[in-house]
């Protein structure tokens, strides 16, 4: 099962790493241990920013340690709330300017297994992000199809891919095709530069 994640996990960083760059705004929507977060941090550099959401005390906690262990503790703020709020509590300033939201669903590794993310907060983080997003802005979530739910939340997120304006957005679905059992699936969606 590792190799499978990281295959979709190294999909998703590709496509990220394509717009994120020094100085840059990001947005990890589920923090979780901070493995999104420290790639993050690592492209946008001390003048950069990315702004880390969980509702879970013990992800925030988790992600603020590996991001100081890897002395990357300055690039990051930390908001305590889901990640439907995002476009609320982004700073007016960063609001049109984000170059990346990034999304791992399901739960957090190593945590709660009963608290997982839910179709109807994410598809609202989704429209959040929307918001937030520079021209030219990507969007990354990775779905993982396994937990209860999950695999009613992926299809919202792909009905949701689906149904996003071909003139603005392209969106493009990854899934290892041979994977037994249930699928991880990454959606990728790019903003328009023209957008902004």
């Amino acid at each position: 099962m590792r190799f499978l994640a990281t295959a979709a996990l190294t999909f998703s960083q590709q496509f990220l790493a394509r717009v994120v760059g020094p100085g840059a705004v990001a947005v990890d929507a589920t923090a979780g241990n901070g493995q999104d977060a420290l790639f993050l941090a690592r492209l946008v550099g001390p003048g950069g920013v990315v702004h880390c959401f969980d509702i879970q005390p013990a992800a925030l906690a988790a992600t603020g340690a590996l991001l100081a262990r890897s002395g990357l503790a300055g690039s990051a703020r930390f908001h305590a709330t889901g990640h439907e709020h995002l476009a609320a509590v982004l700073p007016a300033a960063h609001c049109g300017r984000v170059a990346a939201v990034v999304f791992n669903l399901g739960y957090q590794p190593g945590g709660d297994e009963t608290v997982t993310t839910r179709a109807e907060t994410t598809l609202a983080a989704l429209e959040a992000s929307r918001t937030v997003l520079a021209g030219g802005g990507v969007i990354s979530v990775v779905c993982y199809t396994g937990h209860p739910g999950g695999a009613q939340e992926a299809g919202e997120v792909a009905s949701w891919c689906r149904d996003l304006d071909f003139a603005l957005w392209r969106a493009a679905r990854y899934e290892l095709v041979n994977k037994p059992g249930h699928p991880i699936i990454v959606y990728c969606v790019e903003k328009a530069a023209q957008a902004g």
